[in-house]
């Protein structure tokens, strides 16, 4: 008996944790039934994971959803995620969309998908996020070259401007035996470089008695993989073991994404950041101490209530005394029920693109004089398994993006690379060490 598969395609917006999430979720959906296609090609579903970091998210989001339907008329649309879970009927005054998903629901999909047929009413599970939320394993399979594995859900930090406990609830983890179990399934696929993710997973160990040291020193014996890359961690939450670890073992990478916010104390304050930027420089200081040639980044906001000219001329001195190889510019974002909604002295539009500006170019300078730093450093890469204008691409172990003529045989594998020079795209070349 032969069965007509529906189509299915699936398209996330926003962080890492959203695409590991997407990955798991997919596979929830029988071969046998549905047939995976890409997000761009018609199909009879569409299921779109949202993030709602910044009303910029938001609006992607509504753009996406209206993309989908326009496309296809006739598909059914399942709208999961962060901004489901915020905003649901915002989301549901959208003609054409059919289901709406929270957080917590949004892996039970299937259960809500019986029937098939476009609705005459939206159908929404958006329901409020407790201390008791479950926590749902995730990591991606087959979307991309490494693997990203969800460690930790939900935050209990409450930054004034973040919206993220609101979507995701409290701080929580599984054991590390579990996760363990997720990094050898991954390991069997033929994997080798795993990206830890999650929303603040230095918070690791709340949920279990346990710590993100601990859940790092058990990973590293998984057999197969060979590189671990952490994607984001507090400064209060990078300690000196975590960073003794990434010197001392090879599979660590030297590579630590280190949100920084803001490099005014009295913008932290108003963020509610639990640190000052004291603390933020002493654990560069400690990075560069063991590990000279690591890849640092940070995540900086411009424009927010209350920062002044002054305020932002603190941030950008800051910034360029610290041996960083690049930042992320956030454009400051009011979100509806948060504190900095309220807060007072807001930063016109024009001028918080003029601070954002300044910070982009102080971020490609800081990328160049890294990148000079490593020519002719002798590295491992991973290169991806993609092909674009005849060439293939990778990272090496400090993060830093390189190219090299297209070979199949490359794809997917760790070579041993000896770091040449800085192309226009801002990548740097290299010579393949047999």
């Amino acid at each position: 008996m032969i069965i007509n598969r529906k189509k299915v395609a699936f398209h996330t917006l926003g962080c890492k944790l959203n695409f590991a999430e997407s990955s798991t979720i997919s596979r929830s959906f029988p071969e046998g039934k549905f047939e995976r296609v890409p997000a761009n090609s018609k199909a009879d579903i569409y299921i779109i994971n949202t993030c709602s970091v910044t009303d910029t998210a938001d609006k992607k989001c509504r753009q996406a959803i209206k993309k989908f339907i326009n496309l296809s008329p006739q598909a059914f649309i399942a709208v999961v995620g962060c901004y489901a879970q915020l905003r649901p009927q915002e989301i549901s005054s959208i003609p054409g969309v059919d289901l709406v998903l929270g957080t917590n629901e949004k892996f039970n999909i299937a259960d809500y998908m019986t029937d098939l047929e476009k609705r005459q009413q939206v159908e929404i599970h958006s329901c409020n996020l407790s201390s008791s939320d479950s926590y749902n394993p995730s990591y991606s399979m087959g979307d991309r070259t490494r693997s990203f594995l969800k460690v930790q859900d939900g935050c209990d930090y409450g930054c004034s401007y973040c919206t993220i406990p609101l979507a995701r609830g409290r701080s929580r983890n599984p054991e590390i035996s579990s996760i363990i179990g997720e990094a050898q399934k991954i390991a069997e696929k033929g994997i080798k470089e795993i990206v830890l993710t999650g929303v603040n997973i230095g918070d690791f160990g709340k949920s279990t008695g346990e710590s993100f040291a601990a859940l790092l020193k058990e990973l590293v014996k998984v057999q197969g993989i060979e590189r671990f890359r952490i994607s984001s961690i507090e400064p209060n939450l990078l300690t000196d073991e975590l960073i003794e670890m990434a010197a001392m073992n090879e599979k660590i990478l030297p590579h630590f994404h280190i949100p920084l916010q803001s490099g005014c104390n009295k913008i932290l304050g108003l963020m509610r950041r639990r640190y000052t930027r004291d603390v933020f420089a002493a654990r560069l200081k400690m990075v560069r101490g063991k590990l000279p040639l690591a890849g640092i980044g940070a995540d900086v906001i411009v424009g927010f209530p209350g920062e002044s000219v002054t305020d932002f001329e603190d941030t950008y001195s800051f910034l360029e005394e610290m041996p960083l190889s690049y930042l992320h510019v956030f454009t400051f974002s009011e979100r509806p029920d948060t504190v900095a909604e309220k807060l007072p002295d807001k930063v016109s539009h024009r001028e918080k693109e003029i601070r954002s500006k300044r910070l982009i170019a102080l971020s490609k300078k800081k990328n160049i004089e890294f990148n000079k730093l490593n020519i002719g450093q002798t590295t491992n890469v991973l290169f991806e398994r993609t092909r674009s204008e005849g060439l293939i691409s990778g990272f090496t172990l400090n993060y830093i993006r390189v190219e090299y003529p297209w070979q199949s045989r490359l794809a997917g594998q760790v070579e041993k690379v000896k770091l040449e020079s800085i192309l226009p795209t801002g990548r740097m070349s290299v010579e393949l060490i047999n």
